[in-house]
């Protein structure tokens, strides 16, 4: 009896040990937990750490509200020229917000990824590769694809799903058929070449340029350093000029106050002299110039020389007769000595 009783507290135990088990759940950081009972979805939505439930009647799904990638790989797509091609990865990354997951599983499931990310690539990836050629698909338009699936995607979640947002996507070089490819490789290996060769004549051209601004800037330098030696030139010249029309200038003042001296002296000379020829100092002139005169005349013309003159002949008489004497003197005086 006391074995029996020790076997079902054993079950008891590990019965109660299975059910806390089985209640006791943890959700991870980052992450919340949405609760089924019976297969309906209850509002509470659980914080990360440690929770109890009721075992068996009600089960919980962990959803993620931190940055999430979603790859959707090898998604097929028909170019508007028929040509099949692959995809091989599209990496989305977003983030549900924590106040919308309720609403988010609720409408979508908490798989609301594969309804609101996978099929919406494929629809649009579809539609993009639909109306454009397999040159704008796999070259000119590639780089833009990333960029309309993620406004593409953001429109719709707007509207679907508000409470997630997509951050960025990925979208890897598509597959093409093999000889396609090789085309495409081929075309590009000329394209590559014509760049180098493009490449090379801007090279040469940058040089000619080059050469070319290095002409020009020299024949500047040259005509600037005429155009200076040609003003120096010109600038001496100048100083030349104005140095001889100084001196001219100079001279000509020199020679004019010279000719206005002259005339000043011609000029007081002849005022001096009509203040000093007068009619008296003109016979006293005439004296002495008679005075002064060796000569001695002889005969009765003698009054006739000075009647002109006007001087009286007993002035004249008196005159050479003193004059005679004197010399009569002079020469006696030899004779007395000899």
């Amino acid at each position: 009896m006391a074995h029996q009783e020790l076997i079902a507290v054993a079950v008891l135990l590990a019965l109660i040990a299975v059910i806390g088990n089985l209640s006791v759940h943890k959700i991870e950081e980052g992450h919340v937990g949405v609760y089924y009972r019976g297969g309906a979805l209850l509002s509470s939505v659980s914080a990360p750490g440690y929770h109890f439930m009721v075992p068996l009647i009600t089960t919980f799904r962990s959803v993620q509200t931190t940055l999430q990638s979603d790859e959707v790989k090898n998604v097929p797509c028909g170019t508007s020229g028929g040509v099949i091609i692959y995809f091989d990865r599209v990496e989305v990354v977003n983030m549900l917000s924590s106040s919308s997951v309720y609403e988010t599983v609720k409408n979508y499931t908490a798989d609301y990824d594969k309804t609101l990310i996978y099929n919406k690539i494929h629809h649009e990836l579809n539609q993009f590769c639909s109306i454009h050629t397999l040159q704008e698909v796999y070259i000119d338009l590639f780089d833009q694809i990333d960029e309309n699936l993620k406004t593409a995607l953001q429109q719709d979640l707007y509207k679907m799903a508000p409470g997630l947002t997509v951050q960025a996507v990925r979208v890897t070089k598509p597959k093409i058929p093999e000889q396609i490819r090789k085309n495409y490789e081929a075309m590009e290996g000329e394209k590559t070449k014509l760049l180098i060769a493009v490449q090379k004549q801007k090279v040469v051209e940058k040089e000619a340029e080059t050469e070319r601004k290095r002409a020009i800037i020299e024949a500047e330098k040259l005509a600037e350093v005429s155009k200076i030696n040609w003003e120096q030139k010109l600038m001496e010249k100048e100083s030349q000029r104005k140095m001889s029309e100084i001196e001219d200038q100079t001279h000509l003042a020199r020679e004019k106050a010279k000719s206005d001296a002259e005339f000043y002296k011609a000029q007081n000379e002849a005022r001096a002299n009509q203040l000093k020829l007068t009619k008296e100092y003109l016979e006293l002139i005439r004296y002495q110039s008679l005075t002064n005169n060796a000569k001695i005349f002889f005969g009765n013309s003698i009054p006739d020389i000075f009647m002109d003159s006007g001087i009286p002949i007993a002035q004249v008489t008196a005159a050479t007769s003193s004059q005679a004497k004197g010399s009569d003197k002079q020469n006696s005086i030899p004779h007395q000595e000899s």
